[in-house]
């Protein structure tokens, strides 16, 4: 039996990343984003990890995912969990890692078929 991988193309995965970019289907990206499998790579408002506020993290209740995948930049930084607690409230889990945990991670949940959502930060 002959096995070939099953590339589902029609789904945004992160193709490459770097100190202040990230790449998705090829396309190269620079600050602040957010992406899921489904919808295209969009700004995300925040201008740094300090900055976060609970509308941002409200704002992305409307991908509807089962998990959201907080990358932190260079470094591992937890948000407090009032700026999250929308999310906690629709029984949404919040994975906090560094932007290329989370890049990984997002790549591996995605193939799971899983309901995910990126949202990370660049380091200024």
């Amino acid at each position: 039996m002959k096995l070939h991988q099953d590339p589902r193309t029609s789904l945004n995965t992160v193709t490459a990343y770097g100190p202040g970019f990230i790449e998705i289907n090829a396309v190269r990206f620079t600050g602040n984003l957010i992406f899921s499998p489904e919808r295209a790579a969009s700004a995300w408002s925040p201008r740094n990890f300090e900055a976060l506020a609970e509308s941002d993290f409200a704002a992305l209740l409307a991908f509807e995912p089962e998990i959201v995948l907080l990358g932190t930049g260079s470094r591992q930084r937890f948000p407090r969990p009032a700026l999250y607690a929308a999310l906690t409230r629709a029984r949404i889990g919040v994975e906090a890692m560094d932007t290329a945990a989370a890049c990984r991670t997002y790549n591996i949940l995605t193939a799971e078929g899983r309901r995910v959502v990126a949202a990370v930060l660049q380091d200024a």
